[in-house]
């Protein structure tokens, strides 16, 4: 497959708007990431200061989760989007604004990233199900490669560039600029235009409950889906404890350093740059078994934290890592837009995301009191060899090997609809 070929997905102009929209907004989110952390610093040294603001989004976001994916499903999931980021400009300006004047305090900055997060409940799932709307089913990989290939990229240079905006002006104008792309993205998404959902019959009537349980029924009536995601969150809880917990730790206590560590940790996303360049011209047949055999790679690192934590290995580790988790997140972004009904697809997407951001807190919490009871190397090398079983164990369902891409005539080897 050329390279023309590989991006034939941009020549339909609604997709095309919607990637230009989702990268517009992807880098302001990247360089939020960064500012919002030096914001909370120049207001308060206070160490949970950060977290408090931190928690207020992630909670917020995940009681309105599973409401969001329903409300995505019932109505046109791109006027969603656009009403989500109307209100991020507004919650990100006005922290901004508050910022820049002076006048923020930490309780501001909390109640605003509390809306936001709730905003973001609604926004996420409408945008999981826009994809198998834009393009057919044979293009559903090379779109999500796309998408892929820009959240990568702006991973690598997003957070530098909000550094420089946050050294050069103050993390206020990098607020601000957050903001701001938000509201540019806003007539992107009206150039998609998906209409309204229609709603015939029972459906038309039905209630918020019984949308939602609808959802968990598709949910639970694939094997492979709640295989997959059962396994994710213990996966997630693994990852964010070792990684993000023990890993600063190990690398402040040893010759890699805060540089080494935040060398290795832009390995990870150039991998997952490298790998959505390959996925935009090889084809996965079995996505989901490629997948989670790729997925094993993120034990490298945790692995390499244990045995030998040197800068040189890590980065090795780190961008093999981001490479495999890349792999399995397009692979699983296409089995879901391919197989799962368009008219639950969002409401399935909020079951799916709501088992990682439940499982992430939980995996911090846990592993910070686990790194108080064993040493941290038995810790993070018994984390990757249980991090490899248990990526490993899914492929024990049939229903997650054998399911197929859908191919350019819209068929599959269904085999994963049926059995374990």
């Amino acid at each position: 497959m050329t390279l023309t070929e590989a991006v034939v997905a941009l020549r339909e102009p609604r997709f095309a708007w919607y990637f230009a929209a989702r990268t517009t907004t992807t880098i302001g989110s990247a360089m939020t990431t960064v500012a919002l952390a030096f914001a909370v610093l120049h207001i308060s040294n206070e160490p949970g200061a950060l977290a408090r603001v931190l928690a207020a989004h992630t909670t917020t976001m995940v009681v309105f989760l599973l409401l969001g994916g329903v409300v995505a499903d019932r109505y046109s999931r791109t006027a969603i989007m656009q009403s989500s980021h109307a209100l991020a400009f507004l919650t990100q300006g006005t922290a901004a604004i508050l910022v820049l004047t002076g006048h923020a305090q930490i309780w501001h900055l909390v109640a605003l990233e509390a809306l936001n997060g709730a905003f973001s409940a609604f926004g996420m799932p409408a945008g999981m199900g826009v994809v198998p709307l834009l393009v057919g089913p044979e293009r559903i990989q090379q779109a999500n490669a796309l998408l892929s290939f820009s959240r990568s990229t702006v991973t690598v240079i997003g957070p530098a560039a909000a550094g420089a905006l946050v050294v050069g002006a103050g993390p206020g104008w990098a607020l601000l600029v957050d903001a701001l792309l938000f509201l540019v993205a806003i007539p992107m998404l009206m150039r998609v235009g998906l209409p309204g959902r229609a709603r015939d019959g029972a459906a038309a009537t039905s209630s918020m409950v019984a949308d939602l349980r609808e959802g968990w029924g598709e949910f639970v009536s694939r094997t492979w889906v709640w295989v997959i995601v059962g396994a994710f969150g213990m996966l997630n809880a693994i990852h964010i404890g070792a990684v993000f917990v023990l890993g600063p730790v190990i690398a402040t206590s040893t010759s890699v350093g805060e540089q080494g560590w935040g060398l290795a940790l832009s390995a990870e996303a150039a991998g997952t740059v490298l790998v959505t360049v390959l996925l935009l011209r090889a084809r996965l047949t079995r996505p989901l078994l490629v997948g989670m055999m790729a997925v094993t790679t993120l034990a490298l690192p945790i692995a390499v934290l244990g045995l030998a934590p040197r800068t040189d290995l890590l980065i090795l580790a780190f961008f093999v890592a981001g490479a495999g988790v890349e792999a399995f997140g397009v692979g699983w972004s296409t089995s879901l837009h391919q197989h799962i009904p368009e008219a639950v697809l969002s409401r399935v997407s909020s079951y799916d995301a709501l088992g990682s951001f439940v499982a992430m807190p939980v995996g911090a919490m846990v592993y910070g009191w686990l790194a108080t009871v064993f040493d941290h190397r038995s810790l993070l090398l018994t984390s990757a060899l249980l991090y490899v079983a248990l990526s490993l164990a899914t492929l024990a369902s049939r229903s997650v090997r054998d399911l197929r891409q859908v191919s350019a005539s819209g068929e599959a080897t269904e085999t994963a609809e049926q059995g374990a």
